[in-house]
């Protein structure tokens, strides 16, 4: 290890998705000055850090799912000793869907000091880019693997009129659509998000009905990202249609074309778009 912090501290890093590019300065630091680096792959760890043409300063340590439970007293130990540990994930925040959450929470448990350096993370990075509102949205992880929970799961979330976020694994990707379009119908708005930031980003942008038949159809691969348009709002909740028409035309004076003012409006309410169209145009 390294000279003796003045205090021990945990620090989480948001590692890039896929693009080395995308790492920050500031992880680029830590990655050199951490005396301690818990990496869930460190074979991984070793090759971004050749792309980004930096040496890891401190001992490399493995932390994955099958080795947290056993390690993470270790590295409670270490930063209760007054070293800094690093913690990095494959790509995105750690705790979200990934290692982390343990070590976060037993480092908090003795009175030890947690940090972050932010970084990319596939949730708002896939809601961004999917076109559906992301001003509130829910974030559900993976789904349960066993068919009979998962679609217990969706029957829960079916009338969640948030974006919904979901990660998927590629072999499971086909029968997860086909359940989520039954469950929530089949002309819901969604984004299939596929290997994000990488050589062969794919964002797919369809109703679940198609993007199950397009899964159906193919082999998807890679590390896949769904996001879902929350339900559609019923009719009680459902703006006038002067406060539709009045949305619209506060779109149109901002500067959007009617057609993208009437995009947008069906969009944020989770109407039809011919419905707010006839609204205007009536």
């Amino acid at each position: 290890m390294g000279e003796m912090s003045e205090a021990g501290r945990l620090i989480l890093l948001g590692a890039p998705l896929g693009n080395p590019a995308d790492a920050s300065a500031r992880f680029r630091e830590v990655l050199t000055s951490a005396d301690v680096v818990a990496a869930e792959d460190t074979r991984r760890l070793t090759r971004l850090a050749r792309d980004l043409d930096i040496t890891v300063g401190g001992r490399i340590v493995s932390y994955f799912e099958g080795n947290e439970e056993r390690r993470t007293p270790e590295l409670v130990e270490v930063i209760l000793g007054g070293y800094v540990v690093a913690l990095v994930t494959d790509g995105g925040m750690p705790s979200v869907s990934d290692p982390g959450y343990r070590l976060v929470r037993a480092a908090l448990d003795v009175g030890a000091s947690v940090s972050v350096a932010p970084g990319p993370s596939a949730v708002t990075t896939a809601l961004a880019i999917s076109g559906l509102p992301c001003d509130r949205f829910c974030f559900e992880g993976f789904l349960p693997r066993t068919a009979g929970a998962r679609r217990s799961r969706l029957r829960a979330l079916a009338a969640e009129e948030r974006t919904l976020v979901f990660f998927e694994a590629p072999h499971r990707i086909g029968a997860a659509l086909a359940d989520l379009a039954e469950t929530f119908g089949a002309d819901r708005p969604a984004a299939l998000c596929r290997e994000l930031t990488k050589t062969y980003e794919e964002v797919l942008r369809r109703p679940l009905g198609e993007l199950a038949r397009w899964a159906a159809e193919g082999d998807p691969r890679g590390e896949i990202t769904l996001v879902v348009a929350g339900a559609p709002v019923t009719a009680a909740e459902r703006p006038d249609d002067d406060t539709l028409r009045a949305a619209v035309a506060e779109r149109e004076a901002a500067g959007r074309s009617r057609r993208d003012a009437i995009t947008d409006v069906a969009t944020e309410y989770a109407l039809r778009r011919r419905d707010v169209y006839t609204i205007v145009h009536s």
